[in-house]
């Protein structure tokens, strides 16, 4: 998955103004200095210990979707999972979003808060497989959809798509189980493209970009929306719509259902 785009300027200032706040406190006279120290080592340990249970939030489900991979490529025909990659949020990267965000700065109210600490990415070739997937994790029993987010029904202002579903896996330690929320991001090939550019383009100009390569950008998300609907057309000569069991979502495509989104749910809302 791509790199974390850079925060803002006031981001940026905010989170050397804490660690500034923190050096002074460290130097200032009359402080226990073994109290900030130990102070110190819990916050590194806790860091330390969360990205420790998001990773094993990615792993979870990256072996879930990897079975999935396999099922397809060693028993069927045809397999609607062409790449998968994974991200998880740096400690830097995550200060920064819990700046941003605002809130306490405890690893609770940041665990609350921030859903998007890990990532896994399935790349499919059509549409109607980015459903087909999300359909198939969301009835896994041990799965909870907590959020679905479909941008390809309804696309970003900027041109993009994706389906976004964040799912909580339980993730099983020697005394107790971890609860870890892992964002799903499911888009083609095409979308995966267009979207991979715009972060390199926008973290190049830092969001700013110029008028003419904004307008170059916005008329290549449009290209690449068409190139899906011509290859969704041309799907059913590689392999038949899917079937599917999972109910049709009766929420808006940003809103929590408790299901992802099905293939024939998804084609309605693109008016196909």
């Amino acid at each position: 998955m791509e790199h974390e785009a850079p925060a803002d300027g006031d981001t940026r200032s905010r989170v050397r103004a804490l660690v500034a706040a923190q050096q002074d406190q460290l130097t200032r006279q009359g402080v226990d200095q073994e109290m900030l120290a130990r102070q110190m080592r819990q916050v590194y340990e806790e860091f330390t210990q969360l990205r420790m249970h998001y990773q094993f939030g990615i792993d979870e489900v990256q072996t879930k979707v990897n079975i999935l991979r396999q099922e397809f490529e060693q028993i069927h025909d045809y397999s609607p999972i062409e790449h998968v990659r994974s991200r998880l949020k740096s400690t830097e990267s995550l200060i920064e979003k819990a700046v941003r965000t605002g809130g306490e700065m405890t690893i609770p109210a940041i665990r609350a808060r921030i859903h998007d600490i890990a990532g896994v990415r399935i790349t499919c070739s059509f549409v109607s497989d980015v459903y087909w997937i999300a359909d198939m994790l969301s009835r896994q029993p041990d799965l909870e959809v907590l959020t679905v987010k479909d941008y390809i029904a309804a696309p970003k202002p900027n041109g993009y798509r994706s389906l976004h579903v964040i799912v909580q896996v339980p993730v099983f330690l020697s005394q107790h189980t971890e609860y870890v929320p892992v964002e799903l991001q499911l888009r083609t090939i095409a979308m995966d493209f267009w979207a991979s550019t715009e972060h390199k383009l926008s973290y190049k100009y830092e969001k700013n970009l110029p008028a003419p390569l904004r307008a170059e950008l916005d008329d290549a998300a449009r290209v690449a929306a068409d190139l899906d609907e011509r290859m969704e057309r041309m799907r059913a000569e590689i392999r038949p719509m899917p079937e599917h069991s999972a109910p049709e979502p009766t929420a808006s495509p940003a809103s929590q259902p408790t299901t992802a989104p099905s293939p024939d749910s998804a084609a309605e809302a693109r008016g196909a």
